[in-house]
């Protein structure tokens, strides 16, 4: 039997860059702080944005087309219902479980949608709605099973993997392929903002971002426990003028090639970042949140502190199945259709988007950021090999190849970091 013993459960975002310093610190101390933390194991998603860079370098030397604007708005469209799935089941991998089912679950709830709208005649808007209650009552089921009966998460969601392919089947029809009418949809994955849009979602960005911070100090003076230096806000904040800045500036470009200019930052982009947004804000400031980590930590001190641990558990599962159809509602508004073979492919890179961008297969260790960056990971891999016309099995054996090497990343970190298995 394999047992795990955990020393740095339910971290603190903040108060975790401040170990070895002062309540307000200066730079250098907590750039140190960081660094030991780094030494020690817990990278993070510094590995994954190494590998993004890297990756970036390379295809843009192999690939004239690469770096050019309009692959930069297909790679951000591209990615997102990859980003959003891996976003999604990051609430579960931090408690230790998984969730196999989270792509069918999402192309089930995308069939029952496109067949309530075209086939029986509901008004679109209720009919998404529907789909996205059945995605949250799948979470639900699987949470009791999980929770409340002790079945294992795997056990669990494997059967639900295989069984709502079959389900799907039975709602569309075999080879059967049904249109997505409603243009409000079709524009998420295929509309851009204003070219005034994007530069009012960076200023929109830079705003919350301050705000949350300067928030974050207040309350933490006032509460007079470690605060971050000055200067790291600051720093925080140029950053993100400086890359959204960038970004904004690339997708603003002209991409078309006719008369028809196209042009602006991809609707989708602001939506994404919303959901990462409001994900975060309940990981990282919530109790829910700080529960998700305890309990990925050592579910038993968990309980014996007096968590709810079956209803937290219950929670992120229906969180994770409700993010999956959001992320099924992406990738179908894609491609303008739903079949029954939708979502069946897409959970395993799910997974992988997760665990490359630093989410710790273990429990207890990620956050929805770094999900985000290893599903970027992940898309650039496809997208660039694309671009180079290499054959599909290629893509196949370099994903599988970064998952393992970020799998065994991870490993080797937790032993650094001296948690012991035995």
């Amino acid at each position: 039997m394999t047992t795990t013993a955990r020393t740095n459960a339910a971290p603190d975002p903040v108060a975790s860059d401040l170990i070895g310093s002062g309540v307000e610190g200066g730079l250098v101390d907590q750039i140190t702080a960081w660094w030991q933390r780094v030494r020690s194991g817990d990278m993070g998603a510094l590995p994954a944005v190494g590998g993004l860079v890297v990756l970036t370098i390379l295809f843009a030397l192999l690939s004239p087309y690469y770096l050019t604007a309009g692959n930069f708005a297909n790679l951000m469209n591209q990615a997102a219902s990859l980003v959003m799935l891996g976003m999604a089941l990051v609430f579960v991998l931090l408690l230790g479980e998984i969730d196999l089912s989270a792509g069918v679950t999402g192309g089930v709830a995308m069939a029952l949608f496109v067949v309530l709208n075209v086939k029986f005649g509901f008004a679109w808007p209720l009919a998404l709605v529907l789909g996205f209650g059945f995605g949250l009552a799948t979470g639900a089921l699987i949470g009791f099973l999980v929770a409340r009966v002790g079945i294992p998460s795997f056990v669990v969601t494997l059967g639900l993997f295989l069984g709502y392919q079959g389900l799907a089947l039975l709602i569309i029809g075999a080879g059967g392929l049904y249109p997505i009418n409603a243009p409000e949809l079709i524009a998420l994955q295929n509309g851009n903002l204003p070219v005034w849009g994007g530069w009012v979602m960076l200023t929109i960005m830079l705003l919350i971002s301050g705000g949350i911070s300067f928030w974050d100090r207040s309350r933490r003076k006032r509460a007079g426990v470690p605060n971050r230096a000055i200067s790291l806000v600051w720093i925080k904040l140029g950053v993100i003028a400086v890359l959204g800045g960038a970004v904004v500036g690339v997708l603003n470009l002209n991409r078309s090639q006719s008369v028809i200019p196209v042009q602006g930052v991809p609707i989708i982009v602001p939506v994404v970042l919303t959901i990462l947004f409001i994900g975060t804000f309940v990981l990282d400031r919530t109790k829910f949140g700080r529960y998700v980590y305890a309990i990925g930590g050592n579910a038993e001190a968990a309980r014996r502190s007096g968590v709810k641990v079956r209803w937290v558990k219950w929670g992120c599962f229906v969180i994770c199945s409700g993010l999956a159809v959001m992320a099924g509602l992406f990738a179908q508004t894609r491609i303008g259709s739903v079949d029954a073979a939708a979502g069946r492919d897409i959970v395993l890179s799910g997974v992988a988007a997760a665990v490359v961008g630093g989410v710790s297969l273990f429990g207890g260790r990620g956050r929805l950021v770094h999900a985000a960056i290893g599903a970027l990971v992940i898309a650039s891999i496809t997208n660039g090999l694309g671009l180079l016309n290499l054959p599909a099995g290629i893509n196949l054996l370099v994903t599988g190849g970064v998952l393992i090497l970020a799998a065994t990343v991870d490993a080797l970190s937790r032993l650094r970091g001296g948690q012991v298995r035995t």
